[in-house]
């Protein structure tokens, strides 16, 4: 069995169509899938989502974009403590879309991280054109992932040594990704998970589809070439990490 740790199942293009993405994914071999949060307003369908599907769990975040809002309005104790929720994500800092309300983003970011520490949960980090903010308050007794990385490999050895995970995306299986598989042949097998950051991200050989959790095999294939093993053989291995990254599933 995979898992596709991070999948937007809130988003409109699978509104009418999700019984049968699920089915696709099982059908895939994808038996575990966990469904984030960006937009608050999204939070509620999340958390009813991973409450239909017993192979569905959710991290609970607002994404840097939402920088300004109050974020304990919304992971409030009532949500971070629902035995689907698994962790809080995706928070972070993102200067390549926005660079000019920084402070506002690390407010909002190292709310999160609190909320996080008080809960015992783990996060899953978005970081785009933020590296050294980024490194520097991800410290202390936080841990999680750093969710569809294609940052330097400076940052993935501080976030190791840190006890992070890291996930591949379908950017991975890109032609142009050499600096990214590069990284990834560095960073240990026991320290990596997988996603499709549907609906975005879609890898080869469905570039220019519309993403789905089905599609992550195609990672793992391209991450077990990496590692130079065989795609049975990291199956386990990818699920181990799962578990370990996020203790409250039980599947």
């Amino acid at each position: 069995m995979f898992a596709d740790t991070h999948c937007h199942l809130t988003d409109s293009y699978i509104s009418d169509n999700l019984d049968n993405i699920i089915m696709r994914a099982t059908t895939a071999g994808v038996g575990l899938i966990i469904c984030p949060t960006a937009d608050p307003d999204d939070i509620p369908s999340a958390i009813s989502i991973s409450e239909k599907y017993n192979n569905i769990y959710a991290t609970i975040g607002i994404h840097p974009e939402y920088a300004g809002i109050d974020a304990s309005q919304y992971l409030t104790d009532e949500i971070l403590s629902h035995p689907r929720v698994v962790g809080v994500g995706e928070i972070g800092l993102d200067y390549h879309e926005r660079n000019d309300n920084r402070a506002a983003q690390i407010k909002l970011f190292e709310q999160q991280l609190e909320l996080a520490r008080t809960h015992a949960l783990p996060v899953a980090i978005h970081t785009r054109d933020a590296e050294d903010d980024t490194a520097a308050i991800l410290h202390g007794d936080i841990r999680g992932v750093m969710h569809c990385f294609t940052s330097s490999w400076e940052l993935a050895r501080t976030m190791l040594d840190r006890g992070f995970y890291f996930s591949a995306s379908g950017i991975l299986t890109f032609k142009n990704a050499t600096e990214i598989r590069d990284t990834f042949a560095k960073i240990p097998i026991d320290r990596i998970v997988i996603e499709t950051d549907s609906p975005y991200c879609a890898p080869v050989p469905h570039r220019g589809k519309v993403c789905e959790p089905a599609f992550v095999i195609e990672t793992a294939r391209v991450l077990a070439d990496i590692h130079k093993i065989t795609l049975d053989e990291l199956e386990p291995v990818l699920m181990d990490n799962t578990r370990r990254l996020y203790p409250k599933i039980s599947i």
